[in-house]
């Protein structure tokens, strides 16, 4: 969203919540760490290393953790948090926590010496407990309790007054500790999954160092999310917003209409990429909610664009400019508007904040982005704090249906992305029969819930079979599922051969141009979800 595009953004938040601060110093993992504590029913914020006093001071925040990060503490440019916020940490006497960088960086400001390892240490390591009165261990074995290790430097000094809590054969000191200051420093990484007693560590300062409530669940704050936004907007102020029937923006909409009615008006366009009767049916669903929700249909407009174009960032650029021609065509019929809803989550905000800046472009993700200047409205934001998971909790809350909440993800350029090559109105409508049969599936054998994503995808090329007494020269088509739990990493589901072939064998015999099906087995990473 460019800044000529729209006026200041009309965020969401309540600063007064408590809050665990998340400083990070550029980790790929710092996102795991914010999901873990809120798995924990805390609220926490994610920052850059380098925020500014102000903004953190502003906050009411009661613990402090410091992220993992792909520098050296002794390198000339590495990042340190400033003396300012330092010393407004000692003076609140707030807790502290740092992870592998994050600890270095104690030990470094703190008067310790940090060097390189002899040994590098990645993957799981055994470590011993010397100190088992430290608070932060409480619930770990002190022998042998295995954590997952990803760092090239080491603690060879302890700063005054810090306590070696334990170590493993490789590094003296794996876990620190400064009980009158309340720091502590971990060299493992707890966040994720393959510190199999990491939550616990966790669990221990959020919720027994830091004394925060376990009390962020979506069913005690759906009332206050109506609220802060009603405040937003005002008494007569109203919002537009493109819904497109996923649970992120279903949700945003929901919220909205329970929050100022018919001043929200909804706009779900129809650009013939949909899956099979998804326009009627999000209609249907929306309307009963309450929401005021109009679909265009510019189906026809979309397709001829698209015709002969075959690479996939071209699909998206064409179909992200062409839903915001036809959006701002939308927008204009209305008499007055003051708001863009937009579906931002938490995890595009950390993209945005983090240290290291917005990750490397993998796709160009279709979003309502660069809408015209003349356009001139606020955006609102009122997800902008939530995970995926925290929206589903919260679109539970507000009385949205399961089905509707648990919907698998679909993509912003819809079925153009799954039809490798070119899309023509013959290749959508032969897909969207197809995977309307996969979901059928599913769902009759009860593993829809179990699988992440679940789609078809249209390959570029086509097979020879056999039908009846005749040869065929048709489309492949490929199904794909898969596990997750953060969509950063996927595994494929390990589906019973006995429903694939029944999913095969449905949509080679009921949809007329496919007479082969694939299942893919790759994995993210190194693949992707997606295919294009």
């Amino acid at each position: 969203m460019t800044e000529d595009c729209l006026k200041q953004s009309a965020q969401l938040g309540n600063h007064d919540r408590p809050q665990i601060a998340i400083l990070d110093f550029g980790s790929q993992y710092s996102h795991l760490i914010a999901r873990r504590v809120r798995e924990l029913q805390v609220y926490c914020e994610l920052y850059s290393c380098l925020v500014p006093l102000a903004e953190l001071s502003s906050k009411n925040v009661i613990g402090v953790i410091l992220s993992g990060g792909p520098s050296s503490v002794y390198d000339e440019g590495s990042p340190h948090v400033s003396v300012d916020v330092w010393e407004w940490i000692e003076t609140k006497n707030l807790p502290v926590m740092g992870i592998c960088y994050g600890m270095q960086e104690i030990a470094h400001t703190n008067g310790g010496k940090v060097s390189p390892s002899e040994e590098r240490e990645y993957g799981h390591s055994s470590m011993t407990i010397k100190r088992p009165s430290c608070p932060l261990i409480q619930g770990l074995d002190v022998e042998g309790e295995v954590m997952w290790m990803s760092h090239g430097d080491k603690i060879t000094t302890l700063p005054e007054g810090f306590h070696g809590v334990a170590s493993t054969g490789n590094s003296p000191h794996v876990i620190i500790e400064h009980e009158a200051k309340h720091m502590f420093g971990l060299q493992f990484h707890p966040e994720v999954t393959h510190s199999p007693k990491g939550t616990i560590i966790l669990k221990n300062f959020v919720v027994g160092i830091c004394q925060a409530e376990q009390n962020w669940e979506m069913s005690n704050f759906a009332d206050e999310f109506i609220r802060e936004v009603r405040e937003k907007v005002g008494e007569n102020g109203r919002v537009i917003g493109a819904v497109s029937g996923g649970v992120d923006s279903t949700v945003a909409a929901v919220l909205m209409a329970k929050a100022i009615g018919n001043r929200f008006h909804a706009v779900l366009v129809d650009n013939g990429l949909l899956r099979s009767d998804e326009a009627s049916e999000v209609l249907k669903r929306l309307n009963a909610h309450g929401v005021d929700l109009r679909c265009v249909d510019v189906s026809d407009q979309f397709l001829s664009l698209l015709e002969g174009v075959k690479d996939p960032e071209k699909k998206r650029k064409i179909i992200g400019q062409t839903f915001i021609h036809v959006f701002q065509k939308e927008a204009e019929k209305l008499e007055k508007c003051d708001f863009l809803l937009q579906g931002t989550l938490y995890p595009d905000v950390i993209e945005s904040i983090s240290y290291k800046g917005p990750s490397a472009t993998i796709k160009t993700h279709h979003n309502v982005g660069g809408l015209p200047a003349n356009m001139r409205l606020s955006l609102i934001e009122p997800l902008r704090e939530l995970f995926k998971d925290e929206v589903r909790e919260l679109g539970m809350a507000l009385g949205v249906p399961r089905e509707s909440v648990f919907r698998h993800p679909f993509p912003g350029p819809g079925l153009a992305i799954r039809i490798l090559g070119e899309v023509t109105k013959d290749r959508v409508k032969i897909l969207q029969q197809a995977d309307k049969i996969m979901i059928e599936e599913l769902h009759a054998h009860n593993i829809y819930d179990a699988i992440g994503q679940a789609f078809v995808v249209l390959l570029p090329c086509k097979s020879v079979g056999v039908m009846g007494d005749g040869r065929t020269y048709e489309n492949v088509a490929a199904i794909r599922c898969v596990e997750t739990t953060d969509y950063m990493t996927a595994d494929f589901y390990r589906m019973d051969f006995n429903i694939l072939a029944k999913m095969s064998s449905r949509i080679i015999n009921e949809v007329r141009g496919i007479n082969r099906v694939c299942y893919d087995i790759s994995s993210k990473p190194p693949a992707t979800i997606e295919w294009e």
